[in-house]
């Protein structure tokens, strides 16, 4: 009998908090009309599902978990640092080329949210005895969660800015990138991490070509969600992001299951 673990329904309560906090907020910009308001808007807006599902995701590694501590710094920094190299690296490129077609951008974000994550994976395994590839998915995915939200809280930004002030414009580009966050970065960088941290825990041939099929299926699905703009679309990529992720933390939970025997030590940061 599967032993009861009430931490996997705690995304449930992070999701019901962050809502109500999220329409208290919106309800009194509304009511008062006070712009001062919107940036926290924004930032309920961008973060309650990614971190609900982040929350979700951690509930299901497995009996070792990652501390808080260091999802906050992969969440934080993954999607600072993400961000500005993804950023500079795109305007550099499209500067010198004047084109810069959907797959390098793909390439350059995959590439750029991974950064934190192999720190991360660098600092604790020269110091751990751990090498559980699971850590490395749910680091992964913490670090595409920050990306995502500070990428939606410009999207909001912006949104804000071209429509004169519409509250209602923000709110659209908020629910929809918001809602769509574990289907896209959070979800293909949680893939590519899991990918590297067994790869750099047991390097083998095998694991070499898994990572690289793993990056390039993250790269081809970024490329066509940034491509398509048709809804049916977007469902079979999220269906298929999604699936995938699962299926890769049932395969990392049954093998770190299997490690218990092993010696293992919790993972500190």
């Amino acid at each position: 009998m599967r032993e009861h673990n009430p931490r996997r329904w705690a995304w449930l309560g992070v999701l019901v908090i962050g809502l109500a906090l999220y329409a208290v907020v919106l309800r009194t910009l509304v009511h008062t009309q006070n712009p001062n308001f919107v940036p926290a808007l924004i930032l309920l807006g961008a973060t309650v599902v990614p971190l609900s599902f982040l929350t979700f995701a951690q509930a299901r590694t497995g009996k070792w978990q990652v501390p808080a501590s260091a999802l906050a710094i992969a969440a934080f920094f993954g999607g600072v640092i993400g961000i500005v190299v993804a950023g500079t690296l795109e305007y550099d490129t499209l500067r010198g080329l004047g084109v810069l077609p959907m797959v390098l951008v793909a390439v350059i974000e995959e590439s750029a949210k991974l950064i934190v994550p192999l720190i991360l994976l660098l600092t604790i395994m020269s110091r751990h005895e751990r090498r559980l590839p699971s850590d490395g998915l749910i680091i992964g995915v913490a670090s595409g969660m920050g990306f995502a939200a500070l990428e939606t809280m410009g999207y909001g930004f912006t949104a804000l800015l071209a429509s004169g002030g519409n509250v209602g414009s923000v709110e659209q580009t908020l629910f929809v990138r918001g809602l769509t966050a574990p289907a896209g970065h959070t979800a293909w960088t949680g893939l590519t991490a899991g990918a590297l941290w067994a790869l750099i825990a047991a390097p083998n041939t095998r694991r070499v070509l898994a990572f690289l099929a793993t990056f390039a299926g993250a790269v081809v699905l970024h490329t066509c969600w940034d491509t398509f703009s048709n809804p049916v679309a977007y469902v079979i990529l999220a269906v298929l992001s999604l699936g995938w992720l699962f299926l890769a933390l049932r395969h990392y939970r049954t093998f770190a299951e299997r490690s218990e025997g092993a010696v293992l030590r919790p993972l500190t940061i």
